[in-house]
């Protein structure tokens, strides 16, 4: 959640930690800080954003070739000048900067305070930290030593960097369940949470694995796991361009990232969709095919916006493949001791790839023989790795904090998944087969139409972006959009809504409809048709304010609404890929008119690495 960038080399540190400090900043905000060696350790640190760091050590000496910097999501203790990070040791020789949680940080606390040690923040991070150094002066041990024996001791996650003023020449990192990668330059390394801040610098990167130590110098990099064995490094090119990871024109990331939808989709099918054949490619179901075919249950396990797409793809997979399959939140899932047998498949959804409450379930799920399929965004992600096998979903970096593009990723790769295990286990004729493959293929070109123009859309959303509360409305396929829209409403424009399937309507939220509350109703023409226009007739008669997604020519429901968005004709099955887009439109126009900043919305991080 919180985002961490180290660099040591040749260049000044400074403006390289600042710079990759704000492409991270969608991983956290609510304070930053950097650390530096030259001659001496130097901590500047800030509550806010990173550009109040900036502002704050406008004319203070920067200078140094070693530098760490954080941008933090708060945990322990509340968003303040002495709770950012980095934090400093007691004896001031060592600095730290860390992405996690140290579960059992208040015993080895009272163990230090017994010991002399005062702490100046609230932080778990400090404690690790003087933890570190007083087992370093104890057992008069390197740095690197005492870090190991730290690990041994601590329960949690942890992405760590950390630097000492008696060694400038070097800094030492770690990982446990939060994501670290680092980029090979010539004569220099850089370290970050993800590979945004390094794509400028260096296409060449290794990703650390957990339980491993990286010794970091200007001209060396050496990975050891905890029992100090030497790891070899595997070395990755990014597939990324720094154009991706900038604004291009839009005034926020959000917009451009809704906007980029029609390649983004288009991109998850290319090579894998071949409507010219009838056929879809796809290699980590194809080298799997018997698991998917001989299994009795599919587990789908994701948090948010991965669940929402979950919850889609239930549909789709028990219609077209008939294999039953559960929905689970992933937080939920690995506590509640599930029943897990060998040979069931578990589908892992997540933009990062290292969501920290699906990454356990999935441990947990390994362990017990399940069938591990990661459908994730983030190449060389930690659930990518810990799979047996997966879709990427070639979205492209997301740096909005709300998943636009990521989640219609996820659900042309699940879409595909469906249709190729249907047709091979029989239960999906080839007639329908080819139809829905061929509707699939046409989906970037009928979002590009939605996105012509989109001014009707703001439109409404300025209508109602006053409004204190929401309800949004599905059936079937739509009813996991309504859950979507609703979500993406709160994120962005912080007015309260609900998601519902329509037919519960009648069984507690008509209460709350009135004059004064909009209901979106996500009503495509589908086989739900009829029904859910005797809702929306429902609402109109209790006085409520009615927004529709609705089928381009529909003339029924544009009637019936106050508002209506339009998507294009497509099968029912297809459907969400559309009709989701206009509300991740309602919702950034609503934040806009609010005048809010949509890509970082408050107490919201966008890759959540602690449970």
């Amino acid at each position: 959640m919180c985002g961490i960038v180290g660099y040591i080399g040749h260049r000044n540190a400074y403006p390289v930690v600042i710079k990759g400090l704000k492409r991270l900043e969608y991983r956290g905000y609510d304070s930053a800080g950097v650390a530096l060696l030259n001659g001496g350790l130097k901590v500047h640190k800030k509550k806010g954003k990173v550009a109040d760091l900036e502002e704050a050590t406008l004319g203070k000496n920067l200078d140094g070739n070693v530098g760490i910097g954080h941008t933090r999501w708060a945990t322990h203790g509340e968003p303040s000048d002495r709770n950012s990070h980095p934090h400093v040791s007691n004896n001031g020789e060592l600095a730290m900067i860390h992405n996690g949680i140290i579960e059992n940080y208040a015993s080895i606390k009272q163990e230090l305070i017994n010991n002399g040690y005062q702490f100046h923040s609230d932080t778990d991070t400090e404690v690790l930290l003087n933890f570190i150094e007083d087992i370093k002066i104890n057992n008069q041990c390197t740095l690197e030593e005492a870090l190991r024996i730290a690990l041994r001791r601590i329960v949690g996650a942890y992405c760590i960097l950390l630097i000492d003023q008696n060694d400038p020449e070097t800094i030492i990192a770690a990982r446990k369940g939060s994501p670290l990668v680092i980029g090979i330059g010539k004569g220099e390394h850089f370290l970050a949470s993800d590979a945004s801040p390094i794509i400028e610098y260096t296409k060449e990167v290794v990703y650390v694995n957990d339980y491993e130590i990286a010794i970091v110098k200007a001209d060396e990099l050496i990975l050891k796991n905890l029992g100090n064995e030497k790891q070899t490094p595997f070395i990755t090119k990014l597939d990324m361009e720094l154009a991706h990871i900038e604004k291009g024109g839009y005034d926020h990331f959000m917009l451009k990232e809704i906007f980029e939808q029609p390649q983004t989709i288009y991109d998850c099918l290319r090579g894998r969709l071949l409507p010219e054949h009838d056929e879809i490619v796809m290699r980590g179901i194809d080298n799997h095919i018997d698991s998917f075919l001989k299994a009795s249950r599919i587990v789908m396990v994701g948090c948010g916006t991965s669940w929402h797409a979950a919850l889609i793809a239930e549909y789709i997979f028990e219609e077209l493949c008939r294999i039953p399959v559960e929905v689970e939140y992933a937080s939920e899932f690995r506590y509640r001791n599930p029943v897990i047998n060998e040979g069931d498949v578990i589908i892992a959804i997540s933009q990062s790839g290292e969501t920290a409450d699906t990454l356990v379930a999935l441990e947990s799920a390994k362990e017990k023989g399940a069938f591990i399929f990661g459908v994730v965004n983030a190449v060389g992600s930690s659930i990518a790795r810990l799979s047996h096998a997966g879709a990427y979903t070639h979205a492209g970096p997301e740096i909005g904090v709300a998943s636009t593009k990521a989640f219609t990723g996820q659900l042309a790769a699940l879409t595909m998944m469906a249709l190729k295990i249907g047709y091979k286990k029989g239960t999906l004729n080839q007639e329908r087969y080819t139809q829905l493959v061929r509707e699939l293929y046409a989906v970037p070109e009928k979002v590009k139409e939605i996105l012509t123009d989109t001014s009707h859309i703001k439109k409404i959303a300025e209508k109602y972006a006053s409004a204190s509360d929401f309800l949004f409305l599905g059936r079937g396929y739509n009813f996991p959009v309504a859950l979507e829209g609703a979500l993406k409403l709160k994120e962005i424009s912080y007015i309260h809504a609900e998601g519902y399937p329509a037919a519960e309507m009648k069984h507690g939220p008509i209460a709350l409809v009135e004059e004064t509350l909009p209901v979106v109703f996500v009503a495509t023409h589908d086989s739900y048709y009829e029904k859910i226009v005797s809702n929306v007739q429902e609402i109109k008669a209790r006085k409520g304010k009615v927004i529709a997604v609705a089928t381009e020519g529909d003339q029924q429901i544009s009637h019936m609404a106050d508002d209506v968005m339009f998507v294009p004709a497509c099968d029912e099955i297809i459907a969400p890929l559309l009709s989701v887009i206009p509300l991740q439109l309602l919702s950034y126009y609503a934040g806009v008119a609010k005048e809010l900043d949509v890509d970082k919305p408050r107490n919201l991080a966008k890759s959540v690495t602690v449970e």
